[in-house]
């Protein structure tokens, strides 16, 4: 299975996603803020990150530009995560670099769908 980078900054959401994906057998990396989650994806080179869109600080889609800039980075899908979901937000997800956009809350058969179409 993969090894996934999560960048989210609410608890609750976070142990959700981390139960989502240990029950689907893959490894997890856990961010709080966009700064330790672009650390951590140069440094781990996770095989794909889900990237909540509201974050402390820098938010998830100047993180995701910035991953996408960077050589070491650009090829690792990233998959947006927002609860806000707005009419024009999948677009500026796609514009920064995102590989895909779900809206929260999580529903597991989506996410899994995106994660397996991503690694493939």
């Amino acid at each position: 299975m993969a090894c996934i980078l999560i960048i989210e900054d609410n608890p609750a959401n976070m142990k959700l996603t981390c139960l989502l994906l240990g029950n689907a057998g893959h490894t997890m990396l856990c961010a709080v803020d966009a700064e330790v989650g672009l650390m951590m994806a140069r440094d781990a080179q996770p095989d794909l990150i889900l990237m909540d869109i509201q974050l402390p600080g820098m938010d998830g889609l100047a993180a995701t530009a910035l991953l996408k800039r960077a050589p070491a980075t650009a090829a690792i899908p990233v998959i947006a995560l927002t609860a806000m979901a707005m009419k024009d937000d999948q677009a500026k997800a796609e514009a920064a670099g995102c590989d895909a956009y779900i809206a929260k809350p999580l529903r597991y058969q989506e996410l899994h769908a995106a994660i397996n179409k991503l690694l493939a």
